[in-house]
């Protein structure tokens, strides 16, 4: 579940680094499979998802030799972003299990007009002018998604749908504190900045899931190997094939190349867990893509990417 915002580009897009960015955006796609083929607790799986990523970025690291000393005030940079991201997977990994993975990784997508918000509001960012028109637009789609189905739903299904739209808030807390962070707060690579944020949010998740009463022993091969990949696909690869395209490619593609996630992730679920969906769903669907798109797109004509 790893979302980033692109900066400048260049005229033209390499097609090595199109095909990266492409890959990325599929593999985060596959994370809500994983946390539902993993058959744990919610907040098990969000916890060793941050455990094996932190783990597995920050070995990484010190084999490459770019490790550097941690301080404390690198420690305390991350605790906002580990609480953020913490948040975001408490709500998402319900909203997977309740909802499916499909409508899930969607809902949580809705962040980008909550992004786009605070630029405005904090960073006097104008708005596009396809913002309000794409907002207009996703909510429809929204709407035949969940909402014509609304009295349809249990009411766990109904908490999921909000669920998934709160991992979306918290998310957004966790991108504009971890972008903070790096924009000259911290002398740490980006990868060992990402590496300890996720150790520390494991730490958290760890907490809340003692709390709840959650097991945390892994006691088959078959969660075993699904929660080291949703680490490894969703902490590291995902993130590692994306962080260093983003700046290569033109952000209008950049936001479209993120939408293979949700999207792909609807396919998944529909394929994988026959989810049942009907000629409105897969329209709703469309709409939603295309409100999003929408929202993320500047007044000048670039794009805001997630």
């Amino acid at each position: 579940m790893n979302r980033s915002v692109s900066t400048t580009a260049t005229p033209l897009a390499p097609p090595a680094a199109v095909g990266r960015m492409a890959l990325g955006a599929m593999l985060l796609s596959t994370t809500g499979i994983f946390v539902v083929l993993a058959q744990v607790a919610p907040t098990v799986s969000a916890f060793y998802r941050m455990l094996f990523g932190g783990a597995m970025l920050l070995g990484r690291v010190a084999l490459t030799r770019r490790w550097v000393r941690v301080r404390w005030r690198d420690v305390v940079l991350a605790l906002l972003p580990a609480l953020g991201f913490s948040l975001d997977l408490i709500c998402w990994h319900r909203s997977i299990l309740w909802v499916g993975p499909g409508v899930a990784t969607l809902l949580t997508n809705f962040q980008v007009f909550l992004m786009a918000l605070v630029g405005w509001w904090v960073y006097r960012e104008r708005l596009g002018r396809w913002f309000l028109p794409g907002i207009a637009v996703a909510l429809a789609g929204l709407w035949l998604l969940v909402g014509a189905h609304w009295s349809l739903f249990d009411a766990r299904h109904r908490l999921g749908v909000w669920l998934g739209l709160a991992s979306g808030l918290a998310y957004t807390v966790y991108l504009l504190s971890f972008r903070r962070a790096l924009s000259g707060h911290t002398a740490l690579p980006a990868a060992q900045f990402l590496g300890l944020m996720s150790l520390l949010s494991a730490a958290l998740l760890l907490l809340w899931g003692l709390a709840e009463g959650d097991a945390f022993a892994l006691v088959t091969a078959h969660s075993w190997s699904a929660l080291l990949a949703l680490g490894f696909f969703g902490q590291v690869l995902a993130w590692l094939l994306m962080v260093g395209t983003m700046p290569l490619l033109p952000a209008s593609l950049v936001g479209l190349l993120l939408l293979l996630q949700p999207a792909l992730a609807f396919v998944l679920d529909v394929l994988l867990f026959r989810r049942p969906t009907g000629g409105g769903d897969w329209l709703g669907l469309a709409l939603a893509l295309v409100g999003i798109l929408l929202g993320t797109m500047r007044r000048n004509g670039k794009d805001r990417s997630r």
